[in-house]
């Protein structure tokens, strides 16, 4: 055999042996990366959006939240209620809920509220950058707190129904259980404005179910999700937030903040880096009593 033989040989040797070696370590790393939704262009999760009532996980995916491989909303039974397809939902897991604004203008979306301590604080700064928002109102704290709840209409806010307890299990319920917390809700809220529009829902965690959409449809809400999670409920501190958010931030936006379920100070507080970047960037606006 020539020495060229033989140096063609061993080349071809460390070919086929560096190709197997790739091979493996891609299976390898295919093997420790978890499934993927297709679809995340808009950002939107189904994360648990906090840690934050007695009777909800301390974190990760809450049970019956939709996972990668649910059957989109077009596979199954048709919705009641349900007119045409949804603006860009984001994912299939999310069952045709909304996750942008529906325009090119940005909406800041407040949860779990209200509360005394914090409500207050939100609505301030709200009025200070004339922005109007979106609450996505917890019932027991509607009821408990009707004067934040008349404050909130009042300055021009949104109002959408975010349960009774924050059960993000409800979508696993029947769907006449899931209809008596909705309805419960909404009883809560127009205790304290009677007249005021309820036409958005929010379940807790982001965990989407057929039942509890179709439901919220059949009562004449619609399902509200996200694209800009700073996960403000784990504490990350002002900057965090408000880095998350900024960087995130684009036309049609929604994003997701809270003013109750725990310490949001440090929502508060991005809250007052963040509205003057956004306001000199984009058009804020509460999300419309008429999404249709």
């Amino acid at each position: 055999m020539t020495p060229g033989n033989s140096t063609a040989r061993a080349a071809g040797i460390v070919t086929v042996v560096l190709a197997a070696l790739l091979g493996s370590a891609y299976a390898l790393g295919r093997s420790l990366v978890p499934d993927q939704v297709p679809g995340h262009s808009t950002g939107a999760t189904t994360s648990v959006d906090g840690p934050h009532y007695a009777d909800q996980p301390s974190g990760g995916e809450p049970s019956g939240t939709p996972s990668a491989g649910t059957p989109s909303p077009g596979s199954g039974p048709a919705e009641t209620g349900q007119e045409g397809s949804e603006p860009d939902a984001g994912t299939d897991n999310l069952f045709g809920a909304h996750a942008t604004s529906g325009s090119a203008r940005l909406a800041l979306t407040f949860d779990d509220g209200p509360d005394p301590r914090y409500t207050p604080q939100v609505l301030a700064l709200l009025r200070e950058y004339n922005v109007h928002a979106t609450f996505c109102v917890v019932g027991e704290n509607a009821q408990n707190h009707p004067d934040l709840i008349q404050a909130i209409v009042n300055e021009g806010h949104t109002l959408c129904n975010h349960s009774w307890h924050h059960d993000v299990g409800l979508g696993t319920r029947s769907a006449d259980a899931i209809r008596s917390d909705l309805l419960r809700t909404n009883e809560a809220i127009r205790a304290a404005v009677p007249n005021a529009p309820i036409v958005w829902y929010r379940q807790p965690g982001g965990a989407w179910t057929y039942p509890v959409v179709s439901v919220a449809r059949q009562l004449g809400m619609t399902p509200l999700h996200w694209s800009v999670d700073p996960s403000d409920w784990e504490l990350p501190g002002a900057g965090k937030i408000t880095a998350t958010v900024l960087t995130q931030a684009q036309p049609g936006s929604v994003v997701l903040l809270h003013d109750a379920g725990g310490n949001r100070q440090g929502t508060v507080d991005a809250l007052r880096r963040i509205l003057p970047d956004l306001t000199s960037r984009f058009e804020l606006e509460a999300l419309p009593t008429d999404p249709t």
